[in-house]
């Protein structure tokens, strides 16, 4: 067998292998990603425990897995603990009718003017009641939605605790190992040391921009919504904080999708200060946060369009769930990065041409030849 035969053999067993490790991988990617991700964000940590402690890279790597688990993984913890008790507490009072949604739909209806209603009615719409029995349909059905989605996380405790397990585990190894795991990465990666050292680093940029920076508005913004639905009396404001948080990684929309039609809502009803006070922390205090907060957090260099960031944050949830938030907008910054190489390359083909030296030919001159 000649050379090439036996590299294309070995490039078909690496490609085979590779596909059933990733295919092992699968159902923890959640719990790899995220180590990968907790050890990007607290390397400087790590690296200034190692240096703190003469190079004793097992010991800092323990401290840091045990700051990673106060900071990150106990609140988060709590904070979704409370979020299945209160979606519980929903679901049955849904279930047993003291949470009655065409209750607040009539008086919703009720506070509307008459024209508005005629209007309605004209439109094609059908009449107000129709639509508020449909919207109360709609509300009851999403209540239950959330509730039971709520519900059916804190039933996974196992396999969450078997996913944190991994994560925490795999986590030391990459605080301890994470630089020659990354030199070794460096050098496999069969492209020159410019290409990949700048997707490596788009890598960790988009990963520390998305995570610290996104998250924490997003965090800051969703305690402040559900602070103020709390302070109103509204139902469920743990529930709503959270939501808005969630919704918060989305640019230009956000958590308005939760506050505006409560607001609107306690307009239309006859409780202008509640709407008045929810206006005005939803415009000024959470609209100003994202704009005090992003650029010191994420930075520019480092920022997506926000229309990129908006599609490719929806379609990696649809696809990929919690874990998109993330992934979405990493696989755009690559896209955008590799397109941008190839499109500097191809610069440079171009350029290198037109610099070459033309080597044109003179053309030969016919000789006259005399007859002798």
């Amino acid at each position: 067998m000649n050379s090439l035969s036996q590299h294309k053999a070995f490039i078909l067993l690496l490609t085979l292998v590779s596909i059933a490790f990733v295919w092992l991988l699968l159902p923890f990617y959640g719990a790899v990603l995220w180590a990968v991700i907790l050890a990007i964000l607290f390397q400087p940590m790590q690296r200034r425990l190692e240096r703190r402690l003469h190079g004793r890279r097992n010991w800092a790597a323990l401290i840091s897995v045990a700051a990673c688990v106060f900071i990150v993984i106990l609140p988060i913890t709590l904070i979704f603990g409370a979020m299945v008790r209160e979606g519980a507490s929903v679901y049955q009072r849904v279930g047993s009718g003291d949470i009655d949604f065409n209750h607040y739909v009539q008086q919703f209806q009720g506070s509307l003017p008459v024209s508005i209603q005629d209007w309605l009615g004209d439109a094609g719409f059908g009449s107000l009641s129709d639509i508020s029995n449909r919207l109360a349909s709609a509300l009851e059905q999403g209540s239950r939605l959330i509730a039971t989605h709520m519900l059916s996380i804190g039933q996974n405790t196992l396999q969450f605790l078997v996913s944190t397990g991994i994560m925490l585990y795999l986590l030391f190894f990459l605080f301890r190992d994470g630089r020659s795991l990354g030199q070794m990465i460096r050098i496999t990666i069969p492209l020159s040391d410019e290409y990949t050292y700048k997707l490596i680093d788009k890598f960790t940029a988009v990963v520390r921009a998305t995570v610290k920076g996104n998250v924490i508005i997003a965090i800051v913004q969703g305690v402040i919504g559900g602070v103020a639905f709390w302070a109103l009396g509204i139902e469920a404001a743990l529930l709503w904080g959270v939501m808005m948080a969630f919704l918060s990684l989305l640019p230009a929309i956000g958590s308005a999708i939760v506050w505006v039609p409560v607001a609107a809502y306690l307009l239309i009803t006859g409780a202008y200060v509640k709407g008045a006070i929810l206006i005005f922390v939803g415009v000024v205090v959470i609209g100003l946060v994202d704009n005090f907060l992003r650029p010191p957090l994420v930075g520019k260099e480092t920022k997506l369009p926000d229309y990129v960031v908006l599609i490719s944050t929806v379609g990696g949830m649809t696809l990929m769930g919690i874990n998109g938030f993330v992934l979405g907008p990493l696989i755009a910054a690559l896209f955008i990065v590799a397109w941008s190489l190839y499109r500097q390359e191809q610069a440079e083909e171009v350029e290198s041409l037109e610099d070459a030296p033309a080597s044109v030919e003179a053309p030969v001159q016919p000789q006259d030849h005399q007859p002798g």
